[in-house]
């Protein structure tokens, strides 16, 4: 009876993971090849733009922004904040728009499915990918912001593996949440809730000129989070702050793959 049951959890365990992720990263790497450096390329250069035309632009009327504890060149503030921004673009976009293409257009998931592959196989390497995505975006931001003479120290280099952390959460969850949408107007709702946090969460300013409520909200998501981190990192404000930030992602992070490989089970291994 024992044996009979230690086959059956093995199979269930099998079925789940194959340890075969590097599969699904092999195929993002021949579809990147054919065409998707374009979005690629352009995802990388939307937070370039934004430094230009904030930093050197709006910097120039605004000056130095103070921190509570220092008073910083504006195009130096908002750096780290794009820096963070473009981690977080570039994992959502292949963790969601990508995702939601082969869940309910192409069906490649089904047919992946059909192979030794598990779900956790599928969200390992579909997040891995996305979480190399915002690494690329991130070391391309921070050569660009290094040849522009915006990194403050050394400390600047530990902002990259900050950033994979928040492109990590990011890609996890936007694949769990993927996961639950039908239609492409659905997929909408992505557009409506990025777009605002990336305004509104301390990118481009601090957020201590909100009422006391608001900044409550805000500091409550998940890109305020990444940009107090990146930014500690890039000024080497180390403090007790950034362990709660890194735990925020960490939690991001095991929700995201706990839902996504549970809901793929569901929907395509009944």
């Amino acid at each position: 009876m024992s044996s009979a049951i230690d086959i059956a959890r093995s199979q269930s365990s099998s079925a789940m993971y194959a340890g075969r992720p590097q599969v699904l990263l092999e195929r993002s790497w021949l579809a990147f090849r054919s065409s998707t450096w374009v979005p690629i390329f352009t995802g990388f250069l939307e937070p370039v733009l934004f430094l230009l035309a904030f930093g050197y632009g709006m910097g120039n009327l605004i000056g130095d922004v103070s921190t509570g504890t220092a008073n910083i060149d504006y195009t130096m503030f908002i750096a780290p904040g794009l820096l963070a921004t473009s981690a977080m673009n570039g994992a959502i976009y292949d963790s969601t728009w990508n995702v939601f293409w082969k869940l309910n257009e192409s069906k490649l998931y089904k047919t992946m499915l059909s192979t030794p592959l598990g779900p956790m196989d599928i969200a390992l390497g579909e997040i891995a990918w996305a979480l190399l995505r915002g690494l690329v975006y991130s070391i391309g931001f921070l050569t660009v912001v290094t040849a522009l003479g915006l990194t403050p120290s050394v400390w600047a280099i530990l902002a990259i593996p900050a950033a994979s952390l928040v492109a990590f959460g990011f890609a996890s969850f936007g694949m769990a949440i993927t996961s639950f949408f039908k239609t492409y107007q659905q997929m909408g709702f992505i557009n409506f809730v990025m777009l605002p946090m990336t305004l509104f969460s301390g990118s481009l300013y601090p957020i201590s000129i909100y009422p006391d409520w608001l900044e409550k909200v805000i500091m409550s998501l998940p890109l305020w989070h990444g940009i107090e981190l990146v930014r500690a990192f890039w000024f080497g404000n180390i403090n007790s702050g950034v362990f709660l930030h890194i735990s925020y992602f960490l939690i991001m992070i095991i929700v995201g793959l706990f839902v996504t490989s549970r809901r793929l089970r569901a929907l395509f291994l009944r």
